[in-house]
């Protein structure tokens, strides 16, 4: 395709009477890993639920040129966005294997990933295959979770601070699998606090403060920013 598979344009959203985003603009190019920064409360995660119709959006936001703001979230889904959530939901009393099964989109036609493939990018996956989900360590629960979401097939995938909590061996790998996703082809916007994971996998970099976007720019560039990170990101 041409152009952007996601834009967001001037998005709004509430939390009752607070308003919590205030006019977001961003978008990603097919293949493209946008890493979108900003201190906890600033509205990234609220962001990734407006676009995926958790959260009611004022504005427009754009899916493959297609209009999808008041869309439910099965449909939005169904139209090849993905949503890795930072709560890690996965069904713990089934195995491993069937809650790959579970993401599988359209049983009848094969996406770009296989269970098996799946179970070999992550060999701790594979050993755990028939076993309870609920019995995982929380990096193997945010690897299933990001590997369910990618037997839907998406066009993009959302993913909300997918290292959070994890030893820093697990977050490396977890930025090599984000990577090698979207070498394959496939969308990502990574809501990420790790400054060292999204500076070596984004292409671009938006950061977030108060409900807007302050600052959108390379890793290069932002690498130089003292002030964008200072005045957006320190605590």
């Amino acid at each position: 395709m041409t152009g952007a598979m996601l834009k967001v344009t001037d998005l709004h959203a509430f939390y009752g009477k607070s308003h919590v985003l205030r006019g977001v603009n961003l978008e990603i190019m097919p293949g493209e890993v946008i890493a979108l920064l900003g201190r906890n409360g600033v509205g990234r995660s609220t962001t990734a639920k407006a676009i995926m119709g958790e959260v009611a959006p004022k504005g427009q936001i754009l899916f493959k040129g297609r209009p999808i703001a008041g869309l439910e979230s099965h449909k939005i889904a169904r139209l090849g966005l993905g949503y890795v959530p930072e709560a890690r939901d996965i069904f713990p009393t089934m195995t491993v294997r069937q809650n790959l099964i579970l993401g599988v989109k359209n049983m009848r036609k094969p996406g770009k990933y296989t269970i098996d493939q799946m179970l070999d990018m992550f060999p701790n996956l594979r050993e755990r295959a028939d076993n309870p989900a609920g019995v995982l360590s929380g990096g193997e629960k945010q690897m299933l979770t990001m590997c369910r979401t990618l037997m839907g097939d998406p066009d993009l995938i959302i993913i909300d601070e997918p290292t959070e909590g994890l030893a820093p061996k697990i977050v490396h790998r977890i930025g090599d699998m984000i990577a090698d996703i979207a070498r394959t082809g496939v969308a990502i916007l990574l809501i990420e606090q790790k400054l060292s994971i999204a500076l070596r996998i984004a292409h671009r970099v938006y950061v977030m403060g108060h409900g807007e976007i302050v600052y959108a720019g390379t890793p290069e560039d932002f690498r130089t920013r003292d002030d964008i990170r200072a005045e957006w990101l320190e605590v």
